[in-house]
């Protein structure tokens, strides 16, 4: 085999030029993040709650109990499909979750009055999420990135955000103007966009940009990541703010029009929190480059907990709008330091499925946080503030446990090394 010049092999490796082959992976990865469960489902599931309710009757705890089985499945199945991306090329797992996401979401316009259908559906929908969404796309992103991992890790999770901005506008738009049933389709045909950019660029890096001497891929076993404190902390960290954040945003449209906000102006307060989650994680992960990711974490914790208690007590579109930024500059950017934090401590060589349990953790507080608020809702016929605010308490709770994380001086020093020690030979 004849030698890669060395320009050649500097342009490859070099994470600063445009060139660098792993940007064009980052850019398909955003597409399909853009279009994938994370933006789609949590952002548009309280948008159909008064029109489901008003069709066929049903309950709010109910119709929030659909989503809980959509997060359990997520937990229970994404320890399974971090396996299959740890051992097989990243486009055979994600295409397929992608055309069953897709047909899912549009089976959801041919809903009849049984409520079982919803709920077999979003069972479906479960299994395939993250199969679709930042997780399936994150393991690829390490294998391409170290100096800028935060920055590409921030940039692909930056689709999610884009796609809450535009995608509960025409979802809304769709309900009022053609009805619920047209919105499930669109959402259907949406969650197809990603589906091309992810078959032709998203692949594993190849060992061969590495000199062929480099040792094993680095990392801890799933034993040892259970022996260590950080683990657990950090799928400690992810319950709580899962629980909250769920329990908030699934009902979030309901919320802010049980307290006086016209439907167009909540629908805008869910578009302003994915927005908000764009600048936040651009900053971040430029932030998580040079600084200590364990403390940049408390702080985006803690500007979620109060632009949830904001919105606990949001009763017109300015306050809404205030407590939506504050909450997507928050959440949305600790999505991003969780995947980094974990590779830190555990290294790659086991990263999807450890990566995968702290999912199974934030499905644990992603379906009984929605489920708690539907079931206040049921119990008083209102949204109470006290109920909201108590969401917002727990989400402080998540940024005192993140002060319990190990703090290293040589973050930097020790992705470099673990990076360093090689790309383990995984098909593309």
């Amino acid at each position: 085999m004849t030698p890669m010049p060395e320009t050649s092999l500097a342009t490859t490796n070099d994470e600063s030029t445009i060139h660098y082959p792993g940007w064009s992976v980052a850019t398909a990865a955003f597409a399909g993040v853009m279009t994938s469960f994370s933006p789609i489902v949590p952002y548009t599931f309280s948008l159909f709650l008064n029109p489901l309710h008003t069709a066929f009757g049903w309950k709010r705890e109910a119709l929030d109990g659909t989503f809980a089985i959509a997060a359990i499945t997520v937990a229970l199945v994404s320890p399974f499909i971090g396996m299959l991306l740890d051992r097989f090329p990243p486009r055979r797992i994600i295409l397929p979750c992608i055309l069953v996401f897709a047909l899912a979401l549009a089976s959801l316009s041919r809903l009849s009055g049984s409520i079982s259908q919803f709920y077999f559906t979003f069972f479906m929908l479960g299994l395939v999420a993250n199969g679709t969404a930042q997780f399936a796309y994150t393991r690829t992103i390490l294998t391409w990135f170290q100096k800028r991992r935060g920055f590409a890790l921030a940039l692909i999770l930056t689709g999610s955000g884009v796609g809450s901005i535009l995608i509960p506008p025409a979802t809304q738009w769709t309900i009022a103007h053609h009805g619920w049933r047209s919105a499930y389709l669109l959402l259907g045909g949406i969650a197809l966009l990603g589906l091309p950019l992810t078959a032709l660029l998203v692949r594993n890096r190849p060992a061969a940009v590495l000199p062929q001497d480099e040792p094993a891929v680095s990392g801890v076993s799933v034993k040892g990541a259970f022996a260590s404190t950080a683990f657990w902390v950090l799928c400690g960290i992810t319950v709580l703010s899962a629980f909250s954040e769920n329990g908030l945003v699934t009902n979030l449209a309901a919320i802010l029009t049980d307290h006086g906000v016209t439907p167009q102006s909540a629908a805008l307060a869910l578009s302003v929190r994915g927005g908000a989650g764009i600048l936040g994680r651009l900053g971040v992960g430029f932030l998580i480059d040079r600084f200590s990711p364990q403390r940049i974490q408390t702080m985006i914790l803690v500007l979620a907990a109060v632009g949830t208690l904001i919105l606990a007590f949001a009763g017109s579109p300015a306050v809404s709008l205030l407590g939506a930024t504050l909450l997507g500059v928050g959440l949305g950017s600790e999505a991003d330091v969780l995947p980094y934090l974990l590779a830190h401590y555990v290294g790659r060589k086991n990263f999807s499925v450890l990566y995968g349990l702290t999912w199974t953790a934030y499905a644990i507080g992603g379906a009984t946080g929605p489920m708690f608020v539907g079931h206040m809702y049921d119990a008083t016929g209102a949204y109470h503030s006290s109920s909201i605010a108590l969401l917002a308490s727990i989400a402080f709770a998540a940024a005192g446990v993140s002060l319990m994380l190990p703090r290293r001086k040589s973050v930097a020093k020790s992705a470099a090394t673990e990076f360093k020690q090689g790309v383990e030979v995984l098909p593309s």
